[in-house]
C-alpha cells in the first residue's frame, strides 16, 4: 500500500498514531508514494506557509482537495519533514540558499539513507529509522535518468545553475562515483555547459585516490568539515566507522586549493560549536587547507534532534569575517 494523496492520508491517520518511534506518525510517512514525498520536498523548499503551501501544491497536481485540509495535513507531518528520503535517482529541481536552482542527484537507495555519518542534524533523519531495502543506483540507470531529465529541462525549463551530487546520505559511497561524476560532466556539456557540477561530501571518502581524482574534476568540489575536535566530532556527526579528524585535513590539503570547506553552526544539547573553544581551531586548520571558498550555514529544517537551535546571524557573521580576514572568501546562510 502506497499513499497516493491527501485523503488516504487522513484516513490511515488514526492507525498510526500509537507509533512511537521514531515519531507518532513515522509509519505512516514511510506509506507515502515517492510523489506524494516530492511534493513535501517542494513544500519545503519554497518555504511556503502552510497555506500557501496548500494552494501550490493542490494548483500542481490539480487537485482540488480543500486547502484547509491540506492544511492540517502539512501541520500534522511538520515534526517529521526532518525525515525526507528523496527519489532516486534524479530529483528536483529545488532552490539551494548557496548553489541556485539546483537538479539532484541521489547516489543513494530510493527507500533509505546510507551514510558514514550519522549527523543528528541531518534533514534525512538518523540512519537506524531508515535502513533501504532497495539497491544503490547503477551508472547506467543514473546516466538515462540524467539525460531524460536534461532533455526536458532543455525544452521545458528552468535552466539548471548546478547539478548537485547529494540526496539520501553520502555520495561516495557508490561504487562506481568516479564513473558516474564522468558520465555527469558530458551530459551537463552536452545539454547545459554553463551549469556547475557539485558534490556535497562528508569528506569520509576522500582518502581513496580514485574518489580524490573525480573530485578534482568536478565544478564544485564541497566538503564538510564541522569542527576539528574529535569529542564534537563523535557528538554530532557520528561517524559511522573509523574517522581521524587530522587524516581528514591532510587529505583535504591535498586538493591543492580546489575544495569548499563547508561547516555546520549550531546550538544544542553539549553540542554549541559557535564558541572559541572551537571556532579558533577550527579557523586554523582552514588556514592550512586553504580553500578556494568557505561556506557556514546552520540548520534551516527540522532535524532529528529536537534540541539543536540555529546559531544567530551575529555569530555566522563574525565567524565569516574571521575567514576573509585570512584572505578566503566566505559566504555564511541563515
Amino acid at each position: 500500500m502506497k499513499i497516493e494523496n491527501t485523503r488516504q492520508a487522513l484516513v490511515y491517520l488514526p492507525q498510526c498514531v500509537h507509533k512511537k518511534r521514531p515519531s507518532p506518525y513515522a509509519s505512516l510517512y514511510q506509506l507515502f508514494s515517492v510523489k506524494v514525498k516530492a511534493k513535501i520536498n517542494i513544500f519545503l523548499d519554497y518555504k511556503k506557509t502552510h497555506i500557501a503551501a496548500s494552494r501550490y501544491i493542490c494548483k500542481y497536481e490539480n487537485d482540488q482537495t480543500n486547502y484547509l485540509e491540506l492544511t492540517f495535513f502539512l501541520c500534522t507531518f511538520a515534526p517529521i519533514m526532518a525525515t525526507i528520503i528523496y527519489p532516486s535517482p534524479i530529483f528536483g529541481p529545488v532552490h539551494s540558499r548557496r548553489l541556485g536552482i539546483s537538479l539532484g542527484i541521489n547516489l543513494l537507495p530510493a527507500d533509505g539513507k546510507v551514510c558514514s555519518f550519522d549527523c543528528i542534524y541531518c534533514e534525512c533523519g538518523f540512519n537506524a529509522d531508515h535502513r533501504p531495502t532497495l539497491p544503490m543506483p547503477h551508472r547506467k540507470e543514473v546516466a538515462e535518468a540524467l539525460e531524460a531529465k536534461l532533455k526536458d529541462m532543455q525544452e521545458n525549463g528552468p535552466a539548471p545553475d548546478v547539478l548537485t551530487f547529494a540526496g539520501n546520505g553520502e555520495p561516495t559511497v557508490n561504487p562506481e562515483f568516479p564513473e558516474i561524476i564522468d558520465d555527469t560532466l558530458r551530459l551537463r556539456d552536452k545539454y547545459f555547459p554553463k551549469a556547475k557540477v557539485s558534490v556535497l561530501s562528508n569528506s569520509t571518502m576522500i582518502h581513496r585516490q580514485a574518489v580524490h581524482d573525480a573530485l578534482m574534476r568536478v565544478d564544485n568540489n564541497i566538503l564538510k568539515l564541522d569542527t576539528i575536535d574529535p569529542i564534537y566530532i563523535n557528538k554530532v556527526d557520528r561517524p559511522t566507522g573509523h574517522y581521524d579528524v587530522n587524516r581528514v585535513i591532510e587529505d583535504l590539503k591535498r586538493f591543492n586549493g580546489h575544495v569548499i570547506i563547508q561547516t555546520m553552526f549550531m546550538h544544542g544539547d553539549h553540542s554549541d560549536n559557535t564558541t572559541e573553544e572551537y571556532v579558533g581551531p577550527w579557523l586554523e586548520a582552514v588556514k592550512q587547507i586553504a580553500p578556494s571558498q568557505v561556506m557556514i550555514y546552520t540548520i534551516d529544517r527540522e532535524t532529528p534532534d529536537r534540541l539543536l537551535q540555529k546559531a544567530t546571524h551575529e555569530e555566522l557573521d563574525a565567524i565569516r569575517d574571521r575567514v576573509i580576514a585570512l584572505g578566503i572568501p566566505c559566504t555564511a546562510s541563515y
